[in-house]
C-alpha cells in the first residue's frame, strides 16, 4: 500500500472540520463552506502545531496573539455577507488564515495589523497560496483604512470595548461591521449594519478574542 501524503490527510482533515465542526452548528453558507475547506489551515500554523490545525480550538502564534477555531472564523465570514463584488476590510491580519478565507469569497480585501513582521509573514503565506487579492497595511486597526473606504465588510479579529466610531463611519450603506464587543470575562460578537437610519446592532452570540492592541479603541469607551 502507498503511503498516504500529508497533503491529502490535511485536506481529510479540512473535510471533517467543515462536516463536523461548521455544518453541525448551523452554517449553511455554501460559500463559505467551500472556502473553509480549500484554505489549508495547516499553513498558517507553525509547524508544531500542525497536527492540531484542524481541532476544534484557537491556537497560539506570536506576539500574544491566536488564531480563531474555525467556527468562529466561519460564522463571522458567514455574518459578513461578502459577495463576489465585496470589497472588504480586515482588522488583525494575524497569520493570514481568516485573510485568505475572506480573499476566496471578496473582489478585493485590505488587511491592517499593528505587528509589521507578521503581516510580512501572512504576506509570504498569501503569496505562497497564489492569493493576489490582498492589501497588507501596517498600523493601528481601529483607525480602520480610510484611503479605500467605503467597505461592504469589515471584519475585526480582536475584542474592543465598543465599536470605534472610524470603522462604523468607513462602512458603505448596507455594510456590516462584524466585531467581538466586550472585556476579558464577558464579549460578544456583534454585527452592526449600516442603513439610511444609522446602525442596527444584532448579536451572534458570545465569544472569546485577545483583546485589540489600540490605544485609540479603549480612549473612544
Amino acid at each position: 500500500m502507498v503511503p498516504d501524503s500529508p497533503r491529502n490527510a490535511f485536506r481529510r482533515e479540512r473535510r471533517r472540520m467543515v462536516r463536523r465542526q461548521l455544518r453541525s452548528r448551523g452554517i449553511r453558507d455554501a460559500r463559505v463552506l467551500a472556502a473553509m475547506a480549500w484554505v489549508p489551515r495547516e499553513r498558517f500554523v507553525a509547524p508544531a502545531l500542525q497536527d492540531e490545525a484542524y481541532d476544534d480550538m484557537p491556537l497560539r502564534t506570536s506576539h500574544g496573539q491566536t488564531i480563531s477555531q474555525p467556527y468562529i472564523v466561519a460564522l463571522m465570514t458567514a455574518e459578513a455577507r461578502l459577495t463576489r463584488h465585496s470589497r472588504v476590510l480586515e482588522i488583525g491580519t494575524g497569520t493570514g488564515y481568516h485573510t485568505a478565507v475572506l480573499a476566496n469569497l471578496a473582489l478585493a480585501v485590505w488587511s491592517v495589523e499593528r505587528f509589521a513582521e507578521m503581516s510580512q509573514e501572512a504576506g509570504a503565506r498569501l503569496a505562497d497560496l497564489g492569493v493576489t487579492n490582498v492589501t497588507l497595511v501596517v498600523g493601528d486597526g481601529a483607525q480602520g483604512h480610510a484611503p479605500e473606504a467605503p467597505y461592504q465588510a469589515i471584519v475585526v479579529t480582536a475584542a474592543v470595548p465598543a465599536p470605534p466610531a472610524r470603522l462604523l463611519n468607513q462602512l458603505d450603506l448596507g455594510g456590516r461591521l462584524v466585531i467581538p464587543v466586550g472585556d476579558l470575562a464577558t464579549q460578544d460578537l456583534m454585527i452592526y449594519e449600516r442603513t439610511p437610519a444609522g446602525y442596527e446592532a444584532t448579536s451572534a452570540g458570545p465569544c472569546r478574542f485577545v483583546p485589540l492592541v489600540s490605544p485609540a479603541a479603549f480612549e473612544e469607551r
